[in-house]
């Protein structure tokens, strides 16, 4: 299959990017090192460019009743303007995809998808539409920036006339943005330092980029790549879909029962009730490693009698923190916070700490 290529791809790979293939796309991973893009957002300001993820309009006067009936979080309670983080749920409870809702108007709803299941994301959807809503993939004419960092919004602000800094997180306004009509500036993010997310007709890629490189400069700004992209959301806890999210992982076992909302009627909703009430048998855990090796998704997680509890599924070496940090699906009588655990690391025991997320 040909990958497919973001608008700015060329752009990339002459700011020296190494390239690489992600959810069909070729993508730019890294620009320098991974732990001095990981630290710029930390402590200043990136600039992420993940174009690859899908958007779906979706309007009319059946646009609530198809986010209601297909998601498990309460879109109902949506002002204009407002964003909240959601999942799809099949008929086993399981996560299609977890996905940003973002309620333009009455009956006009903006998705935004994961880029490896807008695919299967765009055809549940029209299975389940029922209620006479239109649905719109906008998924290539939209790019998407994300600008994230303690001097994110100062960054942005010389760019547009919006007040960034009265917008509260998880809200957003449309605005003209570096001379572009009709931009979606997003108070989120998926990187845990703050920032925002532009959302613009694909066709002002090039120019909006630019714009915000140039005004970046004196803050330090940098173009990030999907492994700092990682290693951010990996240690405030923030879950990937196809590692610690998918359809055979609910929502309540991943943590999530905060976005699972039982005062209404959604597909799976039956299955999560049931799991509710009697309990569930693994749990999504966040853990450090006291003794020194990285994990990596799908290495066991053992009990101190070298006995499988579980299985990692993501890792890597935490930047802030100095040492290898993870999350994986272990059994829950063996979830609580500061248990010892053992990552098996090439056929080793390497011991672990479960803790509270975010780990940073």
């Amino acid at each position: 299959m040909e990958l497919k290529q973001i608008p700015l791809a060329q752009t990339h790979r002459e700011l020296g990017a190494r390239m690489a293939t992600f959810a069909g796309f070729e993508m730019p991973i890294r620009y320098t090192s991974l732990v001095e893009e990981h630290m710029t957002v930390r402590e200043r300001v990136g600039i992420f460019d993940v174009s690859h993820m899908g958007e779906f309009l979706i309007t009319g006067a059946g646009a609530l009743d198809l986010i209601q009936y297909t998601t498990c979080n309460d879109a109902s309670k949506l002002s204009d303007g407002q964003a909240q983080y959601s999942c799809f749920i099949n008929q086993q409870g399981g996560i299609i995809d977890d996905l940003l809702v973002y309620k333009i108007e009455q009956d006009h709803y903006l998705t935004v998808v994961n880029a490896s299941n807008i695919d299967k994301d765009w055809e549940w959807l029209n299975q389940q539409n029922a209620f006479g809503a239109t649905l719109t993939n906008l998924s290539p004419d939209i790019c998407l920036f994300a600008v994230q960092g303690p001097l994110a919004a100062k960054t942005l602000q010389g760019l547009t006339e919006v007040a960034l800094d009265s917008q509260k997180y998880y809200t957003f306004s449309i605005g003209t943005f570096a001379g572009v009509q009709d931009v979606i500036i997003s108070a989120t993010g998926y990187t845990g330092s703050g920032g925002y997310e532009l959302y613009l007709p694909a066709k002002h890629a090039a120019k909006v980029w630019d714009a915000i490189c140039e005004q970046g400069k004196s803050f330090g700004l940098k173009p990030i790549g999907l492994g700092a992209r990682d290693t951010l959301r990996l240690e405030k806890g923030y879950c990937l879909y196809g590692n610690d999210l998918s359809d055979e992982t609910t929502p309540l076992e991943a943590g999530l029962g905060w976005i699972t909302k039982f005062s209404k009627s959604f597909v799976g909703a039956d299955i999560l009730q049931g799991q509710k009430e009697g309990g569930i048998s693994k749990k999504l855990i966040g853990f450090t490693m006291e003794d020194r090796g990285i994990p990596r998704k799908d290495y066991r997680i053992l009990d101190r009698s070298g006995d499988e509890i579980g299985v990692v599924t993501s890792g890597s070496q935490s930047p802030c923190l100095g040492i290898g940090i993870g999350m994986g699906y272990i059994r829950i009588e063996n979830a609580g916070i500061d248990n010892e655990i053992f990552i098996e690391i090439r056929n080793k025991p390497v011991k672990a700490i479960i803790k509270k997320l975010p780990l940073v």
